[in-house]
């Protein structure tokens, strides 16, 4: 049996939760920095128990202004503080629910700088991991995040982006640059079957990139995301791919 997790970064005030809660099988909540609150944090929380999702936490840079899209340029501590409340707060509000949380997804530009980063990523895990040791980290396949991760014994779950182009070195092409969001149905559908069915990415120039990457990212902030969603699921489903969250690796 082949399958591959679908996840969705949620909570973000995008109004597509209810539907997206309906493709995906795991769920990343922003939980107070970029974006969400405590009242999203629980209504999320709730729809991803009453439907069997995996709950994840999904913090960033404290920025809601900018999205967390930019990376800002503050003391260590103080973004490692950001991150420690906005874990607190969802993990709180998960054990008044019953839930448990699953993993971790960093958000937006801090996604993107840990990706890079071996050490940064170590301090925010190392932080995070002291906070819950059982967290699985969802992260980019073949970044730094994943060393750092593993480097920390966490449990990772290798991740890749349906709609975002890719580098030749395996890392996302940023926002700023043309190309770098895949708007097209076909192509973003024909991305996800191979990586699900092959095992491989395409980068933006031509090249072919093996991937261990087992869940896939839904945008939910984009335009026509959860129509995209649905098409995605149909083709993999269709394709003999079950969707269902992937135990994290230690």
């Amino acid at each position: 049996m082949i399958s591959i997790d679908l996840n969705a970064d949620l909570g973000e005030g995008m109004g597509s939760d209810d539907a997206l809660l309906n493709i995906v099988s795991s769920a990343s909540i922003a939980c107070g920095g970029h974006a969400g609150d405590a009242a999203t944090i629980r209504q999320v929380l709730a729809l991803c128990k009453a439907r069997g999702i995996r709950p994840g936490a999904h913090p960033g840079y404290a920025d809601p202004a900018q999205f967390g899209r930019f990376r800002l340029d503050i003391p260590l501590e103080q973004l490692l503080e950001q991150i420690r409340t906005q874990m607190r707060l969802i993990r709180v509000i998960a054990a008044e629910m019953g839930l448990e949380l699953a993993y971790v997804k960093l958000h937006g530009a801090l996604a993107n700088q840990t990706a890079e980063d071996f050490e940064l990523a170590s301090h925010l895990f190392g932080a995070i991991k002291a906070i819950d040791s059982r967290l699985a980290v969802l992260a980019l396949d073949n970044s730094e995040q994943v060393r750092a991760a593993e480097g920390l014994e966490m449990p990772v779950i290798r991740e890749a982006y349906a709609d975002r182009a890719y580098t030749p070195a395996g890392m996302l092409v940023a926002r700023s640059e043309p190309g770098a969001v895949i708007h097209d149905r076909e192509a973003v559908i024909e991305r996800c079957l191979r990586l699900a069915l092959a095992g491989e990415i395409v980068a933006a120039d031509g090249t072919v990139l093996a991937s261990s990457a087992r869940s896939i990212c839904l945008h939910g902030d984009t335009p026509g995301a959860v129509e995209l969603g649905r098409a995605v699921r149909k083709a993999l489903e269709a394709a003999g791919v079950v969707v269902q969250p992937e135990p994290a690796l230690a």
